[in-house]
Order: C-alpha cells, then sequence, then structure tokens
C-alpha cells in the first residue's frame, strides 16, 4: 500500500460523513446555531437543509454517492448526502 491509497481511504471515509459533520458545527456552536434559526424561520427548514447540502457539495467539489446518510449524529437533519 502507498501513503496515497491510505489517504485517499481516509479522505473517501471522511467525504461519507461531511454534510452531518457541517451540521454538527453548526448544532454546536451558539453563533452558528443562531443564524441557522433565523435562516430556518425566513426561508424554511428544507430549503436551508438542501441549500447547506448543495454549498457543501460545491465548496469541496464533492461527487454525490448512491447512498444517503440515514443515521445522522446532527439532530438538525434526518438523513445526508453521501459523497464519494
Amino acid at each position: 500500500m502507498e501513503i496515497k491509497d491510505l489517504v485517499d481511504d481516509v479522505i473517501s471515509c471522511k467525504n461519507k460523513t461531511i454534510t452531518d459533520e457541517i451540521f454538527l458545527l453548526i448544532q454546536n456552536n451558539r453563533k452558528f446555531m443562531q443564524e441557522y434559526l433565523q435562516l430556518v424561520q425566513e426561508k424554511g427548514l428544507a430549503v436551508v437543509n438542501r441549500q447547506i447540502g448543495k454549498m457543501v457539495m460545491q465548496k469541496y467539489g464533492l461527487t454525490p454517492d448512491t447512498e444517503r446518510g440515514q443515521n445522522p449524529s446532527s439532530t438538525l437533519i434526518t438523513s445526508f448526502q453521501e459523497f464519494q
């Protein structure tokens, strides 16, 4: 095994849960959570969560996987897009 193979495997594993981790960061940070709740009130939960997911994909240049994470750690979402 090469170092690149290890790093590729680790990054691939990270990409599977990155959206859940972003929502956890929002949930566990008072400032982020206040801003999130304000946006949810203004735009609606589905719109805000969907846009966050899309922006994570764009910012990190990720490709959606065929799977969805069904057991998020964050309580802000019920599922999340996994990425390759």
